[in-house]
Parts: C-alpha cells; structure tokens; sequence
C-alpha cells in the first residue's frame, strides 16, 4: 500500500515552518493537505496561494458556491472535506 508522510511540525523548518505556521493562524490546526507538502515547501505555498485566490479572489461566484462546489467534489471523490 502507498504511504505519503504526513510532515508533523517539529519537522520543519525554513519555508516550511513558515507555511505550517500561517495554516495554524487561518484553521488552528494543520490539515492533511497541507502536511503531506512538507517536503515541498514552495509547493505547499504556492497551492495555498491557489487555494486562497479560488476561494477568496475575485469571482461571479459567491464563496457559498465555491464551498458548495468544493463539497459535491469532495463528496465525488469520496474525500473528507
């Protein structure tokens, strides 16, 4: 079976430390999302960015739209969201 290692935050440092640190300021925890990037950490940053302009940026969508896409996805792919 596939393991992805899920970085806990005593294992990071640089970048990384900075990402886990502004994850935990915005959710108050660390989601899975965010951890299993640890060992990317511009990468990690970079899909927050993405993530964030999706989801806060301009759009003809309203953010209960884009969460309510977000949750049929989710759901679609049978992933917790």
């Amino acid at each position: 079976m596939p393991h992805i290692h899920v970085f806990d935050y005593d294992e990071t440092a640089g970048l990384a430390r900075a990402e886990y640190d502004a994850a935990l300021r915005r959710a108050g925890r660390i989601w899975n999302i965010v951890s299993v990037q640890g060992h990317l950490p511009e990468v990690m940053r970079d899909s927050i960015r993405l993530y964030s302009s999706i989801m806060y940026g301009q759009s003809p969508l309203t953010r209960a739209q884009r969460e309510m896409l977000a949750v049929v996805t989710s759901t679609v792919n049978e992933c917790h969201y």
